[in-house]
């Protein structure tokens, strides 16, 4: 520390008084070790720490979904395409730690692309009218933090050729750039790619006092500043440079152009073919250049030749801030060959997996909306009706390769139950971070050892159905082990197997925890509280950002609802929608209706696969004179809660017969995720 002996005094004496130290001491006492700039802000963690799960998000297993299009033992070479619904760092973290059976080896250090669409704004944001709503929804530090988490992790799940591809809009793009830096290297940057998707957008109001924003920003950084994919891409050649094509012969159109700097050699062997124009009296002799022998002018980095997502497009899906397949198209061409993995942790639309499945690439894809999880599904489940890429007018008419769908952190209770005995143990080992280390003390056998190094138990309860992890049990196997295996014990069991209600019970000094699951919080387990991510009620609130904290167990609403057959038309009502939050002990008691989320609609339901037709956000669903609009974020999640507490019954808008199958799947999703599925025959 470069300290005068006035400045140690002047200090010494400021902390005795308890004063604040002024700013000037602060490099003095703590000297900047980064040799470049970097982004200095409020709550920035160490990269070490973000990867040693010191922020308090530590992987968690993957739950199987469903597989769809194929089972087990077809899937191709052993890869699995994933759509993962959940946190996107418990995600990242999971694949990092490369323990997880289903993407062991498979994923980590493997990905040829990583293309993000961080969802910090919805389409309403594009309007320039909402820039509070903004602004609330994702403040600066909180937003940056936010997002230099993922991309840490996500750096490590590249391949060492890998690209990374960012597309962000003018609001943060200059903020995340020096984080890119940062994180990925300043030498590791390749372009900043400026896309111009529409023109002239916005009222003429708010563009009174400012340009019209019509372009976003994608920044393109390799792994490795020198070795890493890039397949040069051309643009089609304009109509007016085709026309300098006028001239033909047997070998098709051609014009004469300016002669390139060719060997004595070259120029005589084209010359003896009539290449060559002016070849012996002029100093700029032309040769031919036939309008196939060119791909086209080779991309730059403006690419103003893609719109948006028109509404009228059959690719439009209805998604807030959807991107063209177009634009995905030439990310995925230009950085990844066939075969390669493509990943997006903010899913989204699903956009990068249809693409990449059309362009015979692997796909990973993550996101923690349930509407993003059940767009991206049945995007692939329709697939083949889809336009065919390289801006063809065709259908692609290939269905979906194998993929699976899967949950992370938050999981079916009834699935972890049906997993057979070692699945079982697996699973809740990786559950609550237990390492597998099998032997007995005492006759007693030990499955495995937390971090904090003391022993775990799995009851088997698949054996000793008729018992439970009570007194008598306790006692007994303390008589056993005593305090051979520490002063803790933890025994995971299911919760309905444990007659405790307190978290653990004491003999002899040594602590017997019980782990319970589904799970009850242990508060002086974990560094911090877990937390939930909660569902939007509005398509304005579709892309708040949020961290999950911990696993959590799915907890089925009761529902009652009535369908009625009138007009050729069907009229569904929603008499009572209440969420179980009993458990929570964050969480009040809501009044009906108060936490339902959202309302997917399949009209045409084959029985076994959910395919979305149409959805309400709860907001779509309020009566006209109770919905409130906002400026604030908050206050407007406030009013739309209010107004559905305050409502006696919900009704759908009325679903025209001919719309319809022979039967009706309704799924009905309260602000944790958590759903009800209602399956309606038809006549």
């Amino acid at each position: 520390m470069k300290l005068s002996n006035q400045e140690r005094e002047d200090l010494i004496d400021r902390l005795q008084k308890g004063e604040a130290i002024p700013d000037d001491y602060k490099y003095k006492l703590f000297p900047v070790k980064q040799k470049e700039y970097e982004l200095v802000y409020g709550g920035k963690m160490r990269r070490e720490d973000i990867l040693a799960n010191e922020d308090g998000v530590f992987p968690v297993p993957l739950q199987v979904e469903k597989i769809y299009n194929g089972n087990r033992e077809q899937w191709e070479d052993g890869w699995k395409n994933i759509i993962a619904f959940g946190d996107n760092l418990q995600f990242l973290k999971t694949i990092y730690e490369n323990k997880d059976p289903l993407i062991k080896n498979k994923v980590k250090e493997k990905v040829k692309l990583i293309y993000i669409d961080p969802p910090f704004g919805t389409d309403s944001d594009f309007s320039n009218s909402n820039q509070t709503a903004y602004t609330d929804k994702a403040k600066g530090a909180d937003f940056v933090e936010f997002l230099r988490r993922r991309l840490i992790v996500a750096r490590e799940l590249l391949s060492p050729d890998g690209s990374i591809m960012v597309h962000l809009d003018y609001r943060k793009g200059h903020y995340i750039k020096v984080l890119l830096d940062e994180v990925f290297g300043e030498a590791n940057f390749r372009n900043e790619i400026i896309w111009q998707r529409t023109t002239n957008t916005g009222s003429s109001k708010a563009l009174a006092k400012k340009f019209s924003a019509d372009t976003d920003t994608i920044f393109y950084y390799a792994k490795s500043a020198s070795d890493f994919t890039f397949n040069k891409l051309f643009r089609d050649y304009s109509a007016k440079y085709l026309k300098r094509f006028k001239y033909e012969d047997e070998n098709g159109f051609y014009r004469w152009s300016a002669l390139k700097t060719y060997s004595q050699k070259k120029y005589k062997e084209l010359d003896e073919k009539g290449m060559i124009r002016n070849s012996g009296n002029s100093k700029y002799p032309e040769v031919k250049q036939y309008m196939d022998m060119s791909k086209g002018v080779p991309m730059n980095n403006l690419w103003n030749d893609i719109n948006h997502v028109n509404p009228m497009a059959k690719e439009n899906l209805n998604y807030p801030t959807q991107k063209p397949e177009e634009l995905i198209e030439r990310v995925i061409r230009a950085t990844t060959n066939n075969g390669d993995i493509v990943m997006d942790f903010f899913g989204g639309s699903g956009t990068i997996a249809a693409v990449a499945e059309k362009l015979n690439r692997k796909w990973v894809t993550c996101d923690v909306g349930k509407l993003s999880f059940y767009t991206m599904q049945k995007r692939l489940l329709n697939i083949q009706t889809s336009k065919a890429p390289n801006k063809s007018n065709t259908l692609y008419e290939k269905p979906a390769k194998s993929f699976i769908t899967l949950n992370t952190g938050h999981y079916d209770l009834k699935k972890v139950f049906d997993l057979q005995s070692q699945e079982y143990s697996n699973f809740v080992m990786n559950l609550f971070e237990v390492e597998p280390k099998k032997r007995t003390i005492s006759g007693i056998q030990i499955d495995g050892e937390k971090k904090d190094g003391y022993n775990v138990i799995i009851w088997q309860y698949w054996k000793f159905k008729d018992s439970s992890v009570d007194e008598e049990y306790l006692h007994d196997l303390h008589s056993h082990i005593g305090a051979k295996a520490g002063k803790r014990v933890y025994i995971i069991a299911p919760a309905s197997y444990v007659d405790f209600i307190s978290d653990y019970y004491e003999i002899d000094k040594v602590r017997y925890y019980f782990l319970k699951v589904p799970y009850h919080i242990i508060r002086e387990l974990h560094k911090v509280q877990f937390k939930k991510f909660r569902q939007p009620q509005s398509k304005s609130n579709v892309n708040d950002l949020e961290d999950a904290i911990g696993f959590h167990f799915m907890r089925q609403p009761e529902v009652k609802s009535e369908l009625k057959d009138k007009n050729n038309e069907y009229h569904i009502s929603l008499k009572k929608f209440v969420s179980d939050f009993s458990e929570e002990e964050t969480e009040r008691d809501m009044e009906n209706f108060e936490s339902l989320a959202m309302v997917l609609i399949d009209k045409d339901f084959d029985g076994e696969t959910f395919d979305m037709d149409t959805y309400y956000f709860a907001e779509d669903l309020l009566p006209k004179k109770k919905k409130k609009k906002s400026e604030d974020a908050d206050d407007e999640s406030e009013n739309i809660k209010e107004g559905l507490k305050h409502t006696n019954q919900i009704v759908l808008p009325p679903i025209p017969k001919n719309d319809c199958g022979k039967k009706l799947m309704i799924i009905y999703v309260d602000i944790y995720g958590n759903e009800f599925k209602e399956e309606f025959k038809l006549k």
